[in-house]
């Protein structure tokens, strides 16, 4: 009991709204993602904030489930955990996962590429993305950090953390402006 006060005393320190340890379904990132809009729907923020944090959540956690899919993980590395929290008035939307470390120097490419970018960037990257042959093999149109890109206010941190000789942690933070 103990250590649940003491993880309650760290979320309220944080800010913490919503924490999610665990496999992600599609029926759980959907009921979080319920639990989100209405949270900021009865706080009276705008439809701006609303629509930004919960497009930042969708796309983070869709990246992190198609991910876990394709990589090919054994259950113990399929793991997530998922935070959203209220900082200083804006929303951070936190996620992280194991990654294979052959996979690594792509991510940080491709994040950095995102990161350089201003919104015409962003907006013309998006186009490109969108105009591309995809592979038969992905999971999607490649257009997940680009648009948590154009809905973040601070920008994209992240960092990877080594777990064993195969595998590092990743984790995505988010800043989506709060307000009204």
């Amino acid at each position: 009991m103990r250590d649940l006060i003491k993880l309650k005393e760290i979320f309220n320190r944080k800010g913490v709204l919503i924490s999610f340890n665990g496999s992600l379904s599609n029926s759980i990132i959907e009921e979080i993602g319920n639990a989100i809009r209405q949270y900021l729907a009865d706080k009276k923020y705008g439809k701006g904030t609303i629509s930004d944090v919960f497009s930042v959540y969708i796309e983070q956690t869709q990246n992190v489930q198609n991910y876990l899919k394709k990589s090919g993980m054994d259950e113990k590395h399929l793991s997530t955990i998922l935070v959203i929290s209220n900082k200083d008035g804006n929303y951070q939307v936190s996620s992280g996962n194991m990654i294979r470390k052959e996979d690594v120097s792509s991510l940080v490419a491709r994040l950095e590429q995102v990161k350089s970018l201003d919104n015409d960037g962003l907006k013309k990257l998006y186009k490109e993305q969108i105009r591309k042959d995809r592979d038969p093999e992905s999971t999607g149109a490649g257009l997940g950090l680009i648009e948590i890109a154009r809905h973040a206010t601070g920008g994209l941190e992240y960092q990877f953390e080594e777990i064993d000789g195969y595998h590092d942690f990743f984790s995505l933070i988010v800043t989506v402006q709060g307000g009204p």
